[in-house]
């Protein structure tokens, strides 16, 4: 163990790389499907001893090939890249046994071992993104994990999932050309992409090419904001989240944009916010601004939908303007309040879709029409629905509730009461559109269609129980959540310049 524990950074990627590797030369569902599960079972232990010795003893550095930073690559893991590794290697070790019988029933048989290693490429990548500190390296993990998901999008049955595919494909493309280019300005003006030396280079370049450090902050910015749908370039998920299998969408809804969020904070409070007081840019209330429209325009979308995949990602365009609030807030209270909401919807989120593709599985359709009484013929299923429904709306006893608190409690430091009230309208928005769709399927009289309907197979079951289990475990319970998202928010917020 000792041997092992140095290498833990590159294990936390190496591992899920050869398991897709592995997966796709098996050619076989079931062995694909075991070569999965054992990896994802595997990726917590990495991340959670990691995340422990970054709350211990500080940053994690790793120098690959033991060369130094920055003439080497570097694996830097700090608590907030730990915290977010916990989080996505959690949620795919939680879904995980979902997938089996999900998969089995929305992807052909002879698709199904690609299945399993494309995710597994994504794994990588979404795991290298945040545990790498050097800018292009998480460029190229970025496109790993973007081109494994446009696989993944692309093996739903339906046809559309095609056109969102490739929708997303060109979308993505653009935010990571808009990426590499702000990446490849900061290049040219330090001659470094390690993001420790790049932040320490980067401020006596001010003086001199101010112009070209903030052309490289808009390209980031808008960049990486393609990539995790903040409105209104969120043009490519509601179809990306509606026409992709149901597994996919919930393993994308809790960390694919997640992580997105975390390069977003990361290049704002760790390489800009320590170089330059970017606070003084007018990059804070545009983001601010495009947060506030995020959370009322996707939630009254979300209102008027039909199809309850759909709503729901709506839902998480609006629920990733709160999110985004937080680091536009830019505050202790604020970003605290935006980090924890990045782990309390990823469990929210990951709850409703595997509750959908519960449906999906019983009656073959998601639309509300043909939903009328399901609570009473898969009563554990809507049940867990509906709290992960209460916690997207705040309310007291769930984990959404504690977010908002923070980002209300940010806001009132600031002096900001109209923000304050924004909060709470648009909260009051999402419960409309929840309360539409619980009316519907607890006080209705099940129709004919749901006869034989019942609550799904254990092993699809059980992941849907824990995360609203933990959805109300982590409103009461919130050391694990807000204690260490305050704390890696104090360290962003005390290396601000």
């Amino acid at each position: 163990m000792n041997a092992v524990w140095p290498h833990l950074p590159i294990l936390q990627v190496v591992i899920p790389l050869f398991g897709a590797v592995l997966a796709g030369f098996l050619r076989r569902p079931g062995p694909a499907f075991a070569v999965a599960l054992v990896v994802s079972w595997l990726m917590p232990l990495i991340a959670g001893a990691m995340l422990w010795q970054a709350l211990a003893t500080g940053p994690i550095s790793y120098h690959i090939g033991s060369w130094p930073p920055p003439w080497g690559i570097e694996y830097r893991v700090d608590v907030l890249g730990g915290f977010v590794l916990v989080l996505v290697s959690t949620v795919g070790a939680v879904i995980m046994p979902f997938a089996r019988r999900s998969v089995a029933f929305e992807v052909e048989e002879a698709q199904q071992p690609w299945f399993y290693c494309m995710y597994l490429l994504c794994l990588t990548g979404l795991l290298g993104i945040v545990a790498t500190g050097d800018a292009f390296n998480a460029f190229v993990f970025l496109e790993v994990s973007s081109l494994s998901t446009y696989v993944l999008v692309a093996l739903g049955r339906d046809r559309r999932a095609l056109l969102a595919a490739f929708q997303y494909l060109i979308m993505g493309t653009i935010g990571a050309t808009f990426y590499i280019i702000g990446v490849g300005l900061l290049y040219l003006l330090t001659g470094t992409l390690n993001m420790v030396d790049m932040a320490a280079r980067l401020g006596p370049e001010w003086a001199g090419h101010s112009r070209a450090i903030v052309a490289a902050l808009a390209f980031i910015t808008v960049g990486v904001s393609l990539k995790l749908a903040l409105f209104p370039l969120h043009a490519w998920l509601p179809n990306a989240y509606a026409y992709a299998p149901s597994w996919v969408t919930a393993f994308l809804a809790a960390t694919a944009t997640k992580v997105a969020i975390y390069v977003l904070v990361r290049f704002f409070f760790s390489v800009f916010g320590i170089a330059i007081d970017f606070r003084d840019l007018p990059v804070t209330e545009i983001i601010l601004a495009l947060s506030v429209a995020a959370m009322f325009v996707a939630s009254l979308i979300a209102v008027f939908q039909t199809d309850l995949k759909r709503m729901l990602a709506y839902s998480s365009v609006a629920q990733i303007g709160y999110i985004t609030l937080g680091i536009g807030l830019a505050n202790q209270a604020g970003l605290t309040g935006g980090l924890v909401h990045v782990v309390n919807h990823a469990l929210m989120k990951a709850a409703l879709f595997l509750a959908v593709g519960a449906i999906f599985f019983r009656v073959c359709s998601v639309q509300l029409s043909d939903l009328a009484g399901i609570g009473r013929k898969m009563p554990i299923t809507m049940t867990a629905f509906t709290i992960a429904c209460l916690g997207l709306v705040g309310t007291p006893g769930t984990s959404g509730f504690i977010s908002k608190w923070y980002l209300a409690t940010g806001a009132f430091d600031k002096g900001w009461w109209l923000l304050v009230f924004l909060i709470v309208g648009s909260s009051l928005i999402a419960l409309v559109y929840v309360g539409r769709v619980l009316e519907v399927v607890w006080l209705r009289e099940p129709s004919a269609a749901l006869e034989n309907a019942s609550d799904p197979p254990l092993s699809m079951l059980l992941p849907l129980v824990v995360l609203a289990a933990a959805t109300v475990y982590f409103g009461f319970e919130t050391q694990w959540t807000a204690g260490i998202a305050g704390t890696a928010a104090k360290d962003l917020i005390g290396g601000l310049r």
